[in-house]
């Protein structure tokens, strides 16, 4: 028998995770950002709110006073919207390199 690798982690659209971690208030105002091309996926713009995102990825988006950006790394997808507290435990902030 042939043993199968391990399975790739769950990916999630985009705009559903933005959702899920609290970056928006709702699912539209997630799906233009996105599609506003101001949040990056591992470096690369995005113009579409269904690309899709996995643990691991390093999102760059505007921060809420929408003045500078912040960098987060991935940790988890959540299957729907929940407090803050736990919102915050899908992704882990990126401190900037001075």
């Amino acid at each position: 028998m042939q043993q199968s690798s391990a399975p790739p982690s769950p990916a999630q659209r985009l705009d559903l995770w933005l959702l899920h971690a609290r970056f928006g208030r709702s699912r539209s105002a997630c799906a233009q950002m996105a599609t506003g091309g101001q949040v990056r996926i591992n470096r690369q713009r995005v113009t579409k709110a269904h690309a899709q995102v996995r643990s691991g990825d390093i999102l760059t988006l505007p921060a809420p006073d929408r003045k500078t950006v912040i960098v987060i790394r991935i940790i988890s997808c959540a299957e729907r919207r929940q407090s803050a507290p736990l919102a915050r435990l899908l992704y882990e902030i990126i401190p900037e390199s001075t």
